[in-house]
């Protein structure tokens, strides 16, 4: 080699970015540039201690020269370069392109490897797949929470169905009648029906019903003093935050979800074990582990549930918030209790982590935003005298021909006059000829042709006092909640017994001017 090359591959060698290492063919380190010995954090003392047989080189080095020892005896004279994992002498991790090929040191088989650092690259890779499997997640996980909606929602029909003809006969049973303890047990199927709808509701999107601010330690306490009443086994212990910021959130919901976390952590711990419970005040920033891409930076509260169960593998861990997935026997459970978590943490813009291990037990952290107090509620309305009603004439508005006959009965039977539409359209127009008569509106949010919602905005055009009762088989979602801060009065929720919709039209017509119910 002339001196021009020589020099000329000299500077390549001490100047070039990434790490330059030759070896002997025992795979013994030569020669390295500054850029492999910054990279390594290895020295050319090392180095040389190596070359002349004396220290052993560490065993990061070891390793790679291993695979240039390898690379002699190789068919091909280099090979492509390699994505491999590697280790610096002070045991930290980093990720490297390695390529190697046989070379000839003065006639004596050798090696020449060039390394390049990708580690930054590597973790934007996986950094690009997380966010992607994350959005595509929340994707389906909407997909599925919208068709779980629409079920709930028309599953909610039916069971008013019943429970408004069971309302009906029980008006006209006395209490010690052979059918009441019958009708008592159709309506406790109906309760438990709707609870499983509720469930659907919280996990489908918007399922929230009150909305109020919430001391998540107060409430924490509760539940736990329910929940450990039949666990005796457990020991759960608790390091909560004081003080902790409040979060404007439904506090039955909320109850639903650390109860199904409560329960998913004692049947992780058959033999019994221990349920850490922790609240603190968070800043969520946009580099905090779990956070969806969608989640809002900010205040948040977070309240962690860690149990020492049996933990769960990868698998499992990327299906727990599926509906219907469960690890349980067939028939012995729903498949619905995590979901209903995501759900309803979800629909309370927040998001929830989960860290497990086979054998380590599991870790669920919610994420809450935190929120200013809610204003007070106004006092509940009076009761009618003597618990009666006192006559009134009510526009109710059904698209559901037997939801509507079974209202309009109940409404009859309470004393009421009541005027009956079966659309949006025939609402308003109902109201528009009879409105000096008309004292509430019964209106349901999902109707064909004009929705609920646009019902409304017609009813207030024609009179801005419009005393309205919004009701749906869907929780209290976004559009119902936009209603009733648009001036709707109230809302109930479908089933109803009458007692329930009795008191909700006491509540309006009764109440003062200020609050909606």
């Amino acid at each position: 080699m002339s001196n021009l090359g020589h020099n000329l591959f000299r500077t390549i060698f001490e100047i070039a970015p990434f790490g330059i290492v030759i070896a002997d063919g025992e795979g013994r380190p030569l020669k390295a540039n500054p850029a492999f010995m910054a990279m390594f954090g290895t020295s050319a003392e090392e180095l040389a201690r190596g070359k002349s047989g004396g220290t052993t080189p560490s065993e990061p080095l070891q390793r790679l020269m291993s695979q240039c020892r390898a690379r002699i005896t190789a068919t091909a004279a280099e090979t492509a370069a390699q994505r491999v994992t590697l280790q610096r002498t002070d045991g930290s991790a980093f990720f490297g392109h390695v390529i190697t090929a046989a070379i000839d040191i003065d006639g004596h088989p050798g090696v020449i490897g060039f390394i390049q650092d990708v580690t930054g690259q590597v973790l934007m890779e996986k950094e690009r797949e997380q966010i992607s499997a994350q959005a595509q997640q929340a994707q389906k996980m909407e997909a599925i929470g919208t068709l779980a909606g629409g079920i709930a929602h028309d599953f909610n029909n039916l069971l008013m169905g019943i429970q408004g003809n069971i309302s009906l006969i029980m008006l006209n049973k006395e209490t010690g009648h052979r059918d009441v303890p019958h009708l008592k047990n159709i309506e406790k199927a109906v309760v438990r029906g709707s609870e499983l709808t509720r469930q659907i509701l919280g996990f489908a999107r918007g399922g929230k019903y009150e909305v109020r601010a919430t001391d998540c330690n107060h409430l924490l306490e509760r539940v736990v003093a329910l929940f450990s009443r039949t666990r005796k086994e457990l020991t759960i212990r608790k390091n909560f935050q004081e003080p902790l910021w409040s979060v404007d959130a439904d506090q039955g919901q909320l109850e639903q979800v650390l109860l199904n976390l409560f329960v998913n952590a004692w049947e992780a711990m058959p033999g019994g074990g221990e349920i850490q419970l922790e609240t603190a005040n968070l800043s969520v920033e946009e580099n905090t582990p779990g956070r969806p891409p969608d989640a809002a930076l900010g205040r948040y509260v977070c309240l962690t549930v860690t149990d020492t169960g049996i933990g769960m593998d990868a698998q499992t861990q990327a299906r727990i918030f599926e509906p219907f997935f469960t690890t349980k026997k067939t028939g012995s459970a729903t498949g619905l209790g995590l979901s209903s978590v995501f759900g309803i943490v979800q629909n309370h813009h927040g998001f929830v982590t989960v860290r497990s291990g086979k054998g380590r037990g599991t870790t669920f952290r919610v994420f809450l935003p935190a929120a200013a107090p809610a204003p007070a509620r106004a006092a509940a309305a009076p009761a009618a005298p003597n618990g009666r009603e006192r006559p009134a004439t009510l526009l109710l508005v059904e698209d559901e021909e037997m939801v509507a006959a079974i209202a309009d009965q109940m409404l009859t039977r309470l004393g009421h006059k009541v005027f009956l539409a079966g659309s949006g359209a025939e609402a308003v127009a109902i109201y528009k000829e009879q409105r000096d008569k008309i004292d509430l509106v019964i209106l349901d949010m999902i109707m064909p042709g004009m929705s609920g919602a646009e019902a409304f905005e017609q009813l207030k055009t024609i009179d801005p006092q419009v005393k309205v009762l919004l009701s749906s088989g869907y929780s209290l979602n976004g559009q119902a909640a936009a209603i009733l801060n648009r001036g709707c009065r109230g809302f109930i929720q479908k089933p109803f017994t009458i007692d329930q919709l009795s008191q909700k039209i006491r509540e309006i017509l009764f109440a003062p001017e200020s609050a909606p119910v």
